[in-house]
């Protein structure tokens, strides 16, 4: 059974992976297994901003529109 990230329905990786600006992978190796290694999910957790273009790993990247 897999254990979604309960941040995905709202997390701004759901919508660019679904708008082809970046790979599956990372919903595979993050979102979809509930991987709580994720900078997103720990910033969030703490209630700390961080950027809608902050990846899983932490990286900040430049969003093409």
């Amino acid at each position: 059974m897999t254990k979604i990230c309960k941040w995905y329905n709202c997390c701004p990786i759901k919508i660019f992976v679904e708008e082809g600006k970046i790979s599956q992978e990372w919903e595979e190796k993050y979102c979809l297994i509930g991987n709580k290694a994720c900078q997103r999910y720990q910033l969030e957790e703490k209630g700390i901003y961080h950027p809608d273009n902050m990846l899983p790993n932490g990286k900040i990247i430049k969003m093409k529109n």
